[in-house]
């Protein structure tokens, strides 16, 4: 039987899938706290303790697309690190001798495109992004359309320990609009509970 992990960063997220996952155990809810060493720690932790067969990751993520709204859910295809330069010949967001990007593992990454997630470029780093954020970013990695503080980190991890890795994410605001604090403040109260029940079918 497969043994499924799940990283959130907060406990607004976990407390969402405890309702549908905490009875069954061949799936792990953990809540790593919010950022990259946090999401780091998290994974390395739940790899060494319970080895399990895929770690996905999820919870809400910054739209930065024209075609990304709230609410829509998005898989990373590829994740990668806005906030990191190693030099030359590094490219940005790459971490010296390991992968401009890391990339979703493709059967995951094709089952939750079976099940409706837009796929797109996720990158992370250490800051809640605004609109100028976003076009610092936008300038490095065109291809952005969402961001958020913890996939790259954890696929990182899943990398360097050969553990399949998927980041499924909920749009809570446009980060590059005037308002994105707001509407992220009023995400929790809008969302309904069903927003999370992608996983569900997911891992159905």
């Amino acid at each position: 039987m497969r043994k499924i992990a799940i990283i959130v960063a907060m406990d607004k997220e976990r407390e969402l899938l405890m309702q549908s996952f905490s009875q069954n155990e061949n799936f792990l809810i953990a809540k790593s706290g919010i950022g990259k060493v946090n999401a780091a720690l998290c994974a390395q932790a739940l790899i060494r303790e319970f080895q399990p067969d895929v770690i996905i990751n999820t919870g809400v993520a910054g739209g930065c697309g024209p075609d990304i709204r709230p609410l829509d859910v998005v898989v990373a295809k590829e994740c990668c690190y806005h906030d990191v330069w190693c030099g030359e010949p590094n490219q940005k967001g790459q971490i010296q001798d390991l992968p401009a990007r890391f990339v979703a593992d493709e059967a995951w990454l094709g089952k939750a495109l079976s099940c409706g997630a837009k796929p797109v470029l996720i990158c992370s780093g250490d800051i809640f992004a605004g609109k100028d954020d976003v076009k610092r970013i936008k300038a490095d990695f065109p291809a952005c359309q969402a961001v958020d503080m913890e996939s790259a980190a954890i696929a990182q991890v899943c990398y360097l320990n050969q553990v399949p890795f998927l980041s499924v994410r909920i749009i809570s605001d446009n980060a590059d609009g005037e308002d994105n604090a707001a509407q992220y403040a009023n995400f929790w109260n809008l969302a309904p509970q069903t927003s999370f029940s992608f996983l569900q079918k997911l891992l159905s």
